[in-house]
């Protein structure tokens, strides 16, 4: 009974934070939707619908470490501020999708290039689809009902689903990233919560690991490597800050409280 009055109390708060930074409470985004970014730096002004990306389908496909590291995408949506240039040069999206690429047996469609004709705007519109009816080439419905379920976000446990090898994520793309050989992954360990009688954090380093690595949290997120050196809170982390660079916007949403506040207090 203790258990469930100190969650009770821990989504009050949550919900409360949430109000409190933009006044209104927030809109869930469909599972389809979650984790998806608009990028529209120089859409606009090249009369180009912003474009429209989905985590879902990367993330079943490649680690978070390959794209926010060995292809250095930002953390925050719109600070890479990626042109179609960057793309048509092999950079960033055009890493992969250059039209040369093989992935699975299929050749990866080209993001950008340096030529463009009339025929080439279907192609465009893949990415391009802010506000448009655009058939997908790959069906979230679809993948979605042969995953492990979840309560928020995607609806998808995805952590779990890699443990049951229902997605490989590709963890080194040939030619781009380093092998790097593999560091001892410290183990479980707990976070006091601040308001007292809230349940424990336990925090996994093994399975950020999967994901991560080292290097997409240490030291741009997380600037200390020893427990308690990085002070921060729940209003921090709402605020899309430390844990909430991720929980929030691509991995499980804050509201998930379970997840994290796993130990009973004694």
């Amino acid at each position: 009974m203790k258990r469930i009055i100190f969650f009770v109390i821990l989504m009050f708060i949550a919900t409360g934070m949430a109000l409190a930074q933009t006044g209104e409470k927030k809109k869930r985004p469909r599972p389809n939707e979650y984790g998806r970014v608009v990028i529209n730096n120089y859409s606009k002004n090249a009369q180009m619908a912003p474009v429209v990306f989905d985590h879902w389908f990367h993330r079943s496909q490649f680690t978070c470490r390959v794209c926010h590291v060995d292809l250095a995408f930002a953390m925050k949506a719109g600070a890479t501020g990626i042109k179609a240039e960057d793309n048509a040069k092999g950079y960033y999206c055009g890493t992969c999708h250059n039209g040369k690429k093989i992935f699975e047996n299929r050749k990866v469609f080209a993001a950008c290039s340096k030529d463009f004709a009339l025929k080439d705007l279907q192609r465009c519109e893949r990415c391009h689809s802010m506000g448009k009816e655009i058939k997908k080439e790959h069906d979230f419905s679809e993948f979605s009902s042969r995953m492990p379920k979840e309560r928020f976000g995607n609806g998808i446990n995805w952590e779990k689903a890699e443990n049951m090898r229902l997605i490989k994520p590709v963890d080194f793309l040939d030619g781009i990233s380093i092998r790097r050989p593999g560091l001892k992954i410290q183990k479980d360990f707990d976070l006091d919560p601040k308001v007292e009688g809230m349940p424990k954090i336990v925090f996994s380093h093994k399975k950020h690991t999967v994901w991560n690595g080292c290097e997409v949290c240490h030291p741009e997120i997380f600037a200390g490597i020893k427990k308690g050196t990085t002070k921060y809170g729940m209003v921090d982390i709402m605020q899309g800050k430390y844990c909430g660079v991720c929980h929030g916007f691509v991995a499980f949403p804050l509201i998930d409280c379970q997840r994290c506040h796993t130990e009973p207090v004694e």
